[in-house]
């Protein structure tokens, strides 16, 4: 092993380890303040201390009520993704290579992606009624358009060098859309897909609020009702952690389907 790739990876553990100590400072730093400031709220209704909020934590956690609000909410935002994603995600390449394509979609797109998905629950609600179908549906349409417009950039935005060389080469028409459009696509792609997953934790709390017989949303509401905000802010705390690790997680795939990116906006 070489000098150079010694340093790299000496350097490469306190870079990791001093990224975790800023996290730790700053969330040291908020949880201060937030302690500081229910000192000062004469309500502990308004503004509960933390400790108060860890008590709800721990208690909703041993009764498994936390969790299992918190995969029911991650399980219909998954889905919602997943078909989200295997109708937006063709379509996006389409209109991304196809004037036509592009010409006869990008006003109905453009109609509607600035329509929030929570604008869709009263109408919703008729068509849906209460239950796990609502919530889908809102997460469905508020993940679709960021995926559709990002895989649409990422596609047109594909050096044409690259498809004039398939083309010379001999690659028809399906096989450079899979072996050079789709990759050179994809950390676009990615992308989208965390501004997706970002949008749809805002929509499904939204629509479980008024629209579904359990979750994580519902169960705010649930307590925001009983006025134990103590709870109520344990389960929004739950929602930030979750959409963290699910950001997280989607950066974590990005670094192992698109290395030569990483690389890239390494240098």
């Amino acid at each position: 092993m070489s000098a150079v790739s010694l340093t790299g990876a000496k350097a490469a553990g306190p870079t990791r380890f001093g990224g975790a100590l800023v996290y730790l400072r700053t969330m040291a730093l908020f949880v201060l303040a937030w302690y500081v400031g229910s000192l000062f709220v004469p309500s502990k209704l308004l503004l509960p201390s933390p400790l108060a909020v860890a008590a709800a934590l721990r208690d909703t956690a041993l009764n498994g009520e936390l969790f299992g609000n918190a995969l029911i909410s991650l399980a219909r935002l998954l889905a919602s993704l997943l078909a989200a994603a295997a109708i937006a995600v063709p379509l996006g390449l389409l209109m991304g290579r196809s004037r036509l394509w592009n010409d006869l979609l990008e006003l109905p797109v453009e109609m509607l992606r600035p329509i929030a998905g929570i604008a869709w629950i009263p109408l919703a609600l008729y068509l849906f009624g209460i239950g796990h179908r609502l919530p889908l549906f809102i997460m469905f349409y508020t993940a679709f358009f960021p995926l559709l417009v990002g895989t649409a950039a990422g596609a047109a935005a594909v050096d044409k060098r690259l498809i004039a060389a398939a083309r010379t080469m001999g690659l028809s028409g399906p096989t450079i859309m899979r072996r050079v459009i789709v990759p050179a696509a994809l950390p676009a792609i990615l992308v989208s897909a965390r501004l997706a997953v970002a949008a749809s934790w805002t929509a499904v709390v939204a629509a479980e609020l008024v629209g579904a017989p359990n979750g994580l949303g519902y169960a705010i509401e649930y307590y925001r009702s009983m006025l134990s905000t103590p709870t109520v802010m344990a389960f929004i705390v739950t929602i930030g952690v979750l959409g963290f690790l699910t950001d997280k997680g989607l950066r974590q795939l990005s670094k192992v389907l698109t290395p030569w990116a990483q690389m890239g906006a390494a240098r």
